[in-house]
């Protein structure tokens, strides 16, 4: 049986501004510092499950500026194999982040590479998809190329997680092929078309099964600092609480969450197990700066542990 996980979506670069706070729209603020991070949330999903020992397979494009022979080293430097990236003329994809001193985030994203993956970049890695034994996706590349993917995993019975951001609304012919959705508070609003909701215990039960009624088979609710919320399609529901750190950026805590937790269902562990063991990974990652840099290596993650059992 395959062992390996491959992640069809975007690769960027991030230029990250440090400030004291978030500018509100029209507003100007004095920043702190400036650095350059590799991110995307296809990478940052690779480069979590790469860092923490896994077999994986990046699927996207780069561009042919200078930005994409950086882009692709800095996958192959944390063990992701680069072969079903491709080239497409013309920028990369690029992040622009600001994050404030409390950890919070700001983000806009400029698809560039990533808007030219298309439905044939997958037929040609039919085989890759295939034989994979979970496929991780994200809404950075095209809705009709991740939709593609989608009816793919379908049809030859490969196990998808999608992680539904940037948040937008989604046709449930989509739902019916996820076997894994794990959006956060505002994507999971976006989803049920709700312009907000009071994050109690009540309302993350009535969140997960309206996405359950959609057709996905397992809900992950991903709620920041409070924790994540599991529905699974055996009937099992769980809260499972976050671990307390302190926050230096929050940048790609979510992708450090997919990536370590389709780790954990292939090395054999049971989602319960799975999402506690992300949320230490996610947890270490919050306390690092930027995307990929953020993410723990298996060493860091058990000694995290360690010093953080749970009673």
């Amino acid at each position: 049986m395959s062992q390996y996980i491959v992640a069809v979506g975007s690769i960027n670069l991030d230029l990250v501004a440090g400030t004291a706070r978030i500018p509100s729209p029209g507003e100007t603020v004095s920043g702190s510092t400036f650095q350059t991070f590799f991110g995307g949330k296809g990478a940052n999903q690779a480069v979590a499950a790469g860092r923490l020992g896994a077999q994986v397979h990046m699927l996207g494009k780069v561009g042919t500026d200078v930005f994409g022979p950086q882009l692709r080293s800095g996958l192959e430097a944390a063990g992701v194999k680069t072969a079903a990236v491709g080239e497409a003329t013309g920028p990369s994809g690029v992040a622009l982040i600001s994050t404030d001193s409390a950890g919070q985030n700001s983000i806009i994203v400029v698809p560039g590479a990533n808007g030219q993956v298309a439905p044939a970049d997958l037929d040609a890695q039919l085989d890759l998809i295939r034989n994979a034994a979970i496929i991780l996706t994200q809404l950075e590349i095209p809705l009709a190329t991740v939709e593609h993917l989608a009816a793919i995993t379908q049809r030859e019975g490969v196990p998808l997680m999608l992680d539904p951001a940037p948040a937008r609304s989604l046709p449930d012919s989509l739902f019916k092929c996820v076997d894994w959705i794990t959006p956060n508070e505002t994507e999971t609003c976006t989803l049920l078309r709700k312009n907000s909701m009071e994050w109690k215990n009540s309302a993350m039960k009535e969140a997960a099964e309206a996405l359950l009624q959609r057709g996905v088979r397992n809900v992950i609710l991903k709620l920041g600092e409070r924790g994540c919320y599991l529905a699974l399609a055996n009937g099992h529901r769980e809260f499972v609480p976050a671990y307390k750190v302190r926050a230096v950026d929050s940048t790609a805590a979510g992708d450090a969450f997919n990536g370590a937790f389709a780790t954990a269902l292939v090395r054999g562990q049971t989602p319960l197990e799975a999402a506690a063991w992300a949320s230490a990974v996610a947890a270490i990652s919050v306390t690092r700066p930027g995307a990929q840099p953020s993410m723990p290596d298996q060493d860091a993650v058990e000694a995290f542990l360690a010093q953080n059992a749970r009673r």
